[in-house]
C-alpha cells in the first residue's frame, strides 16, 4: 500500500446514488492504492437508494457504514484533509460549494441520475448499473495516473479529462 492516504471525496445533490457508488467504488479499488473515499450531497436525501445498496451487494462492494450526509461534514475543522472533490452530478457541479481547506483537486465527473428513474424496474436497474459501469470506468483511469509524477497542473488536466469519457 501507498504511504501516503488521498482523501477523495464524491459530492452530489442527494447523496443516495452516484456519490455513494463512487464512494464504494473508489474505496474497493483504490484501497491499494492508498486512496480513502468519501461522499456527501448538498441536500442529502437522508437515506441511500436501495436499488445503490442492492448492486453494491451484488457486486461483492461493502455496504456498511454508507450513509446520505451533508458536504459540511467535511468542511468542518475536523474532517479529513482532502485531496481531490468530485462532482458527480451537474446539480451540485453548479451550486456554490464550500471551501475546502488545502485545495484538493476538484473536477466534474457528472452523468445521469439513476434515482430519478422511477419505472419500470428494469429501467431503474439499468440506470443503476449505468451509472456504476461508468464511475468505475473513470476511478480505473484515475487509479492508473502516475500521480508521484504529475504536477498539480497536469494532474487536474487528466481528473478532468476522465470527466468527460
Amino acid at each position: 500500500m501507498s504511504e501516503r492516504i488521498h482523501n477523495i471525496l464524491f459530492l452530489c445533490t442527494g447523496n443516495s446514488a452516484r456519490s455513494i457508488l463512487a464512494e464504494a467504488l473508489m474505496n474497493q479499488l483504490g484501497r491499494e492504492r492508498g486512496f480513502r473515499a468519501f461522499s456527501a450531497g448538498s441536500h442529502p436525501r437522508g437515506s441511500v437508494h436501495p436499488a445503490a445498496l442492492e448492486l453494491l451487494a451484488s457486486r461483492g462492494l461493502p455496504t456498511e457504514g454508507l450513509r446520505s450526509k451533508g458536504w459540511e461534514e467535511f468542511a468542518a475543522p475536523d474532517a479529513p484533509a482532502l485531496d481531490f472533490v468530485f462532482t458527480v452530478c451537474d446539480q451540485a457541479a453548479g451550486e456554490v460549494c464550500p471551501v475546502w481547506p488545502g485545495q484538493p483537486v476538484t473536477a466534474h465527473w457528472g452523468q445521469p441520475d439513476p434515482a430519478a428513474v422511477s419505472a419500470p424496474e428494469a429501467a431503474v436497474r439499468r440506470a443503476f448499473l449505468d451509472a456504476f459501469v461508468t464511475l468505475q470506468r473513470r476511478i480505473e483511469l484515475m487509479l492508473a495516473l502516475p500521480l508521484q509524477r504529475l504536477d498539480a497542473l497536469s494532474l487536474r488536466r487528466e481528473v478532468d479529462r476522465i470527466g468527460q469519457q
